[in-house]
């Protein structure tokens, strides 16, 4: 399996952002920040931006983007352990 960041901004006041974020959810993830995670998938960073894409509106923002090794970051201790034992 690979991980991925996936990273969003929803610009329309009345979007769910629960709805985007239950589906990325699906998948084993670790939060980096209010809307930015890093996920581990199976599926192609195509497959995975096609699977979220329908909770956008034409004028938000959503990047799926394949992470690896090395990484340097500042958070909590978990999300440092989960992206040290995914990441390679």
């Amino acid at each position: 399996m690979a991980t991925y960041l996936v990273t969003y901004d929803l610009n329309n006041p009345g979007q769910r952002h629960s709805q985007i974020l239950k589906a990325v959810k699906e998948y084993p993830w670790a939060r980096l920040s209010e809307s930015s995670y890093a996920i581990e998938a199976a599926a192609s960073p195509q497959q995975i931006f096609n699977s979220l894409s329908g909770y956008l509106d034409k004028n938000d923002n959503l990047y799926v983007i394949s992470l690896s090794c090395p990484y340097y970051g500042q958070g909590p201790q978990d999300v440092n352990d989960w992206l040290t034992n995914k990441l390679r």
